[in-house]
């Protein structure tokens, strides 16, 4: 997985008044959990800092550089403005090599489908799946094969296995499938009238 760099100072005043001003200087607020001795760390950082690692499909693990000291972290939340957009606050969660994270890593879909072949449509239903994983194992996105995919037909989130990953997605939801399009339809149904 994709690390990002991102450096961040140490904050100690809290509040809405504290948070407002950072944001008027174009910083962000934000949070670090679980830490060694299980103290949140609030920090700010710049909001420019954070443009790529948030405006992004990419899921990164966070090389984070507080006040000098490095530690790694994923993005756990991220709380935007209703109205403007921008960024207001975001959390963290720091990732220790020994324990597994939970995270939403994105989906991409490789090969041409059967049922494609045949005139159907594929669908991509799910662009996430949530997995637990040590942050060692997690791959950047998760590559499902889809050649042997038949018109009609689905694939599940139980039907997939990915090597030291387990899925939290519920089994039964679908990630993909290929659809009869109108024009398939059509075919088959003249196919069966003239037979």
């Amino acid at each position: 997985m994709k690390t990002y760099e991102l450096k961040g100072e140490v904050r100690d005043d809290f509040g809405k008044k504290a948070a407002r001003s950072y944001r008027s200087e174009g910083l962000v607020p934000c949070v670090v959990y679980g830490g060694s001795n299980e103290t949140n760390i609030n920090f700010v950082v710049k909001n420019s800092d954070v443009r790529n690692l948030i405006y992004t499909p990419e899921v990164f693990l966070v090389n984070l550089v507080l006040d000098g000291k490095p530690m790694m972290a994923i993005l756990k939340e991220i709380q935007f403005h209703p109205v403007k957009d921008n960024i207001l606050h975001i959390d963290f969660l720091h990732v220790f090599p020994s324990i597994p994270v939970i995270i939403e890593l994105p989906v991409r879909l490789t090969g041409l489908a059967a049922g494609v072949k045949s005139g159907g449509k594929l669908s991509l239903d799910l662009r996430k799946l949530k997995v637990r994983a040590l942050a060692e194992k997690l791959p950047e996105e998760l590559v499902i094969d889809v050649q042997n995919l038949e018109l009609g037909k689905s694939i599940q989130v139980g039907e997939l296995n990915f090597e030291g990953l387990e899925l939290l997605t519920p089994k039964n939801a679908v990630v993909c499938r290929v659809q009869l399009t109108r024009a398939a339809r059509g075919a088959a149904a003249a196919a069966t009238k003239a037979g």
